[in-house]
């Protein structure tokens, strides 16, 4: 496991943007596109706001990178619950990602449709590849779900399908989730977690009993043992140093 723990959310966000560029980098001379699976939430939002800014965005070929999302809220792309919207104004709006290389979660059609939709433009991307994306960001919730993976719902489980919908009865609200297969196939997966009310469901994700049933967060363990951990001080506080 690699754990690296920062100040605060500013310093954690410097440190991916750092990583998340070099990585970008180093894997583009290797091939000819990087494909970047975004996560929603808050935390996130610092991150992409970097790498837009002056500093980040002439450090990457942005034209060589094909963008998707873990997951997304059945809620019209102008709600501001939408994580494509809030990706597209902290990131996508300001560098040069052509836009057919910009695969959003449709939330037009019935959400089963969107998530078959999605599912196949997964499966003619990755079916016959080693590995599924480059890189997935994730966050994680005070409740340690991660993706769309809630506490005691079946999703979490899923063996075959890459991507789901369900209805998240907390919310009343349907989702739309990449799910573990497809996760798990990636050649690196990056959390980041940030806030106090994180501090005792990292500590159990990462320290606790293995039950990915109460712990979602758990279940995400890449078959490349690529697997990152950025932190800030105040999620990690459980943690010892």
């Amino acid at each position: 496991m690699n754990l690296n723990v920062s100040n605060d959310l500013e310093e954690l966000s410097r440190r991916v943007a750092g990583w998340v560029t070099n990585y970008v980098n180093e894997t583009l001379t290797k091939q000819e596109r990087f494909t970047l699976a975004l996560s929603g939430g808050n935390t996130p939002k610092k991150l992409y706001q970097l790498l837009s800014s002056e500093n980040y965005k002439n450090s990457i070929d942005w034209s060589k990178l094909h963008i998707f999302w873990g997951d997304e809220r059945y809620v019209p792309f102008t709600d501001d619950r939408n994580n494509a919207k809030m990706a597209f104004e902290s990131l996508l709006n300001h560098v040069p990602v052509p836009r057919e290389q910009i695969h959003m979660m449709r939330t037009d059609i019935e959400p089963e449709a969107s998530a078959d939709a999605y599912e196949k433009i997964l499966h003619e991307y990755f079916t016959h590849r080693r590995h599924s994306f480059d890189l997935v960001l994730l966050g994680m919730g005070d409740n340690a779900h991660t993706l769309s993976l809630f506490p005691g719902y079946d999703i979490i489980h899923e063996k075959e399908r890459w991507v789901k919908a369900f209805y998240l009865e907390e919310q009343k609200s349907y989702r739309i989730s990449l799910t573990v297969p497809v996760v798990n196939k990636s050649a690196r997966v990056a959390f980041l977690v940030s806030g106090g009310d994180k501090a005792a469901s990292l500590y159990n994700v990462l320290y606790g009993e293995h039950d990915p049933g109460l712990y979602p967060a758990q279940i995400i363990q890449p078959y490349s043992d690529e697997l990152y951990w950025f932190a800030d001080a105040a999620a990690a506080a459980d943690i010892a140093p």
